[in-house]
């Protein structure tokens, strides 16, 4: 049996190799999920077609006015501007 101070290290060992490993995976699907946001809402704002948001529990439609670092700028028939903070996106669903 390893004693404590060689049990720590193997631990250590096993963390830092299979660390880069778990996070990997969940980094490139961010940045994926990102990118497929990112080509949504150009093409919306681009060719005026309606998105639907899902924004915590809520569902918005809407064109896509202008698109910010943090945020975007919706209208629909109801309301002349609606913003909403990229962050708080669920979803977004296209015709």
């Amino acid at each position: 049996m390893p004693s404590s101070k060689n049990l720590h290290r193997i631990v250590l060992l096993v963390a830092f190799l299979i660390g880069p490993m778990v996070h990997g995976p969940i980094a490139f699907a961010q940045s994926s999920l990102a990118q497929s946001y990112k080509e949504l809402l150009e093409r919306s704002e681009k060719e005026k077609k309606g998105l639907t948001f899902y924004v915590k529990g809520q569902t918005i439609s809407g064109v896509v006015v202008k698109v910010g670092s943090d945020s975007i700028e919706v209208r629909n028939q109801t309301f002349s501007r609606i913003i909403i903070r990229m962050d708080s996106i669920d979803a977004v669903a296209m015709n």
